[in-house]
C-alpha cells in the first residue's frame, strides 16, 4: 500500500510539472536508481559537420533495390539544394532556445549519428530519459522515436525543438523567426522553396538530409553479395546462431521464415524486459490515464523525455495494456558504434544485451515477449554472435568499429552485470500475474 501512495503522489507530480512545462532542474535530477546526481551546466559542444556528415551514395552495396526511392514522400521531392539546406539547419543551435544545442548535438555522425550517453543532454544540461536513436538508415523508418509517436522525419524533427529538456523553444515559430532573421537563411529558403521561410519547409529540409545517411556496404554486405571471405568464421556462425537459438531473427528480420539482410528490424514493439524492476511499469500505466485521455501530443512528448512515465514505451501511443514497456526494434547497422544499448542506455556493451536475451530475462514482467526465453548460448556462441553484429559497420566507420570492438571486448573480460548462466540454461520462469488479486 505505501509503495502504490508513493507511486500515486510521483505520478501526480509529473503531471503537474508537464503542465508547468517541466520539473528538471540545469543541474541535479535523479539517476535510475533515484539517487540524485549532478548534470553539467550546459550540452555538449555541437559537432563540426565533417566528411562523415556528408550525403551518402544510394549505390552502396547492400542497399536494397528501389528502396531508396520509395522513401522518398512525394510531397518533398530530393533537390541537391534542399539537402544542403537540411544539413545546415541539423548543426545550427540557433534552433534552439539559447543557442546551445543542435539536431547534431544527439546525433553526432562521429558517433554514427548518436551522441554515446545513455540519454540526450539538451539546453541547460538538461538530461531526457532515453537513449538518441541514430540517424542512419531513418529514411526506411515506418514510425519514428522508441514508441512510434509519429511517422515521418518531418513529424520527428518538430519535436525536439519543441520540447524543454531538448531544444526548448516555445514553438516551432519562435525557431523560425529566429532562422529567418538570418539573411543567409531567408534568400536560401526563397531559393529552395520559392517563399519566405516557415515551419513546414524548415521541418522539409531537415528530412531531406536526414535521408540521405545511408549505411551499408559493410564486410556482411560484401559477404552476402558472394565473398566468403568478407567475414571471419566466428561472424559467420553468429549469422547462423541469429537466425536459430539466438532467436535475434523473431524482432531483427520482417518475418522468422526469411532472413532479413536489408534492415534487420519488424518494424514492431516488444518488452524486452528492460526497465521493469527499476521502473513500476504497472503502477506507472494504471496512474498515467489523466495524461492520455487528454490527446495532447506535447504532453506525451514531454512524458517520454521528462518523467519515469518514458518507461511505458508504445503503450503512452497506443493506450494498450499489452503495449506496456514495449519499444521499437531498431535497425542493427552500425550498433556497434550506436551504443550505449536499448531505449534508456542502460547497457555498455553488446556482450551486456546478448546476456540479457540469453538469461530469458523475465521474472518480474506480465508483460514480457512471448518470444523472449532463456537461450543457453555458451561464452563461445555469444562472441560470435557479437562477431556477427560487428560486421554489420560500414565501410566508412571501420576504423572506429576496429577500436570500439576492442574496448567492448576488453570490458566484457572484466565486467557482465547482465551474465546469468544458471538462468540462461534453465527453464522459461512463468509470467506473472499483472492483476494479481
Amino acid at each position: 500500500m505505501r509503495v502504490a501512495k508513493q507511486t500515486q503522489w510521483c505520478v501526480a507530480l509529473m503531471l503537474a510539472c508537464l503542465a508547468a512545462g517541466g520539473c528538471t532542474s540545469s543541474t541535479e535530477r535523479a539517476d535510475r536508481h533515484g539517487a540524485i546526481r549532478q548534470t553539467s551546466p550546459e550540452a555538449p559542444p555541437i559537432p563540426k559537420a565533417g566528411a562523415l556528415a556528408r550525403p551518402k551514395s544510394p549505390r552502396q552495396i547492400g542497399v536494397p533495390d528501389g528502396a531508396v526511392l520509395a522513401a522518398i514522400p512525394p510531397d518533398n521531392p530530393q533537390t541537391p539544394e534542399k539537402i544542403a539546406l537540411g544539413q545546415k539547419l541539423f548543426f545550427d543551435g540557433r534552433l534552439s532556445a539559447d543557442g546551445t544545442v543542435a539536431c547534431g548535438t544527439c546525433h553526432d555522425p562521429a558517433r554514427a549519428f548518436t551522441d554515446g550517453r545513455p540519454v540526450s543532454i539538451g539546453i541547460h544540461g538538461r538530461a531526457g530519459q532515453r537513449n538518441a536513436p541514430t540517424i542512419l538508415n531513418a529514411l526506411f523508418n515506418k514510425t519514428q522515436f522508441w514508441d512510434g509517436r509519429v511517422n515521418t522525419l518531418e513529424e520527428q524533427a518538430a519535436l525536439p525543438i519543441v520540447n524543454t529538456v531538448e531544444m526548448g523553444q516555445p514553438s516551432l515559430d519562435a525557431a523560425v523567426a529566429r532562422i529567418a532573421a538570418i539573411g543567409e537563411y531567408r534568400r536560401a529558403f526563397s531559393s529552395v522553396f520559392g517563399r519566405p521561410t516557415n515551419g513546414p519547409d524548415l521541418l522539409r529540409a531537415i528530412a531531406s538530409y536526414e535521408r540521405t545517411q545511408l549505411a551499408f556496404d559493410s564486410p556482411f554486405d560484401h559477404y552476402i553479395s558472394g565473398d566468403k571471405n568478407a567475414i571471419d568464421a566466428s561472424a559467420t556462425r553468429g549469422w547462423i546462431l541469429f537466425n536459430a537459438r539466438g532467436r535475434c531473427n523473431k524482432c531483427h528480420a520482417l518475418t522468422e521464415d526469411k532472413r532479413d539482410t536489408s534492415n534487420f528490424t519488424d518494424n514492431d514493439y516488444h518488452n524486452i524486459g528492460i526497465g521493469i524492476v527499476r521502473h513500476n511499469v504497472v503502477a506507472l500505466a494504471r496512474q498515467a490515464e489523466q495524461l492520455l485521455n487528454s490527446g495532447d501530443s506535447k504532453a506525451v512528448d514531454n512524458a517520454a523525455i521528462q518523467t519515469e512515465m518514458s518507461a511505458l514505451g508504445r503503450f503512452l501511443i497506443s493506450k494498450k495494456e499489452a503495449d506496456i514497456a514495449a519499444f521499437k526494434t531498431p535497425n542493427l547497422r552500425n550498433v556497434l558504434l550506436t551504443g550505449p544499448y536499448f531505449h534508456d542506455g542502460s547497457q555498455e556493451t553488446l556482450w551486456d544485451v546478448v546476456d540479457h536475451y540469453n538469461k530469458g530475462d523475465g521474472l518480474h514482467n506480465p508483460y514480457l515477449d512471448e518470444d523472449i526465453q532463456p537461450l543457453a548460448l555458451k561464452e563461445a556462441d555469444i562472441d560470435d554472435v557479437v562477431a556477427f553484429l560487428a560486421s554489420l559497420t560500414s565501410s566508412n566507420y571501420r576504423e572506429l568499429g576496429i577500436k570500439e570492438l576492442a574496448r567492448q571486448r576488453a570490458l566484457s573480460r572484466t565486467t557482465r552485470p547482465q551474465r546469468d548462466t544458471a538462468r540462461a540454461f534453465g527453464p522459461k520462469p512463468p509470467r506473472p500475474n499483472p492483476n494479481p488479486p
